[in-house]
């Protein structure tokens, strides 16, 4: 456990394994994809945490690019039915987003813990 008034843990690991980005120790989501109020092991407030639509674009891209070019070497080396297409890479499409939404969130959470991200402001 790291010490969250010197050094904490990386936001990185933590930020994958679903873990508090102070302590490392407690959890960071309250099932899928709820971020719970607070960390049990530390006491820290997540009211901070808006990931918003960030980990989505990112998993958009990283999965339409291994997908896309899966289907295109498939199509290209093989030419098989459409059906086919359609019966192996969306599966795949779903499993890919699936497996990469939480981790992503948990990692843009952990960041902006880290950065000390906020709200944008004008100064006046």
């Amino acid at each position: 456990m790291a010490d969250w008034h010197g050094t904490s843990p990386s936001p990185y690991s933590t930020g994958l394994a679903g873990r508090c980005p102070r302590c490392g120790e407690g959890k960071l989501f309250d099932g899928y994809l709820k971020v719970r109020p607070r960390c049990a092991a530390c006491g820290l407030d997540f009211a901070f945490a808006d990931s918003a639509d960030g980990p989505a674009v990112f998993i958009m891209l990283i999965a339409g690019f291994l997908v896309l070019g899966l289907a295109l070497y498939v199509e290209i080396a093989y030419e098989p039915p459409i059906w086919l297409h359609l019966a192996m890479w969306l599966p795949l499409a779903v499993i890919v987003c699936l497996a990469l939404l939480r981790p992503m969130k948990g990692l843009a959470v952990s960041l902006q813990y880290a950065n000390k991200a906020g709200q944008g402001r004008l100064d006046r």
